[in-house]
């Protein structure tokens, strides 16, 4: 991560697919998704990153997925609605897609990047990751940081926060 994945023989494969999909009109949670995968590339994960998220590459080998299967279930999971994210995640499921040379997979739903949101708070969103968002804004969280699943459980208790507040989405650029 710190050289940014350009040393060679360096990818930034996805590892685990986490998401939350939500009610438009109250933000309570309809549903979950959360699966591991097992990079093709570079199977062994990194001691950094089994220290940052918990999850081994054992973890990995034992109940990780394709990541073509992943992405299937994720789609499946989205039903073609529209997904956010703190950052710019569909940068990289499309690098994965490249990666893996599944250009035929289809285009990626409508995607909005929550940090311009975050900004509209007053909370610079540089620096942070997406479990700091809910810290920052007074709020606390739940479960593992850095696991994609409670990021994105985090991500959901904050957006229904700020629409309270009458912010409002806007899709990446």
């Amino acid at each position: 991560m710190a050289r940014h994945w350009l040393t060679p023989g360096e990818y930034r494969e996805v590892v685990q697919i986490g998401a939350v999909k939500l009610d438009a009109d109250n933000f309570a949670v309809l549903d979950e998704f959360q699966m591991l995968v097992l990079p093709r590339i570079n199977p062994v994960l990194s001691p950094y990153f089994e220290k940052l998220t918990g999850i081994t590459s054992r973890q990995a080998a034992r109940q990780g997925e394709d990541f073509a299967i992943a992405y299937a279930g994720f789609l499946a999971f989205a039903e073609n609605g529209p997904i956010a994210a703190f950052g710019r995640d569909d940068r990289i499921l499309r690098d994965n897609l490249r990666l893996y040379g599944m250009t035929g997979a289809g285009p990626l739903p409508l995607f909005y990047d929550l940090r311009g949101w975050f900004a509209v708070l007053g909370v610079d969103p540089r620096g942070m990751h997406s479990c700091d968002i809910a810290p920052a804004l007074g709020m606390p969280f739940e479960g593992r940081a850095h696991n994609a699943l409670d990021d994105a459980r985090s991500l959901a208790s904050v957006m229904a926060v700020m629409a309270s507040r009458g912010t409002r989405l806007r899709p990446a650029a």
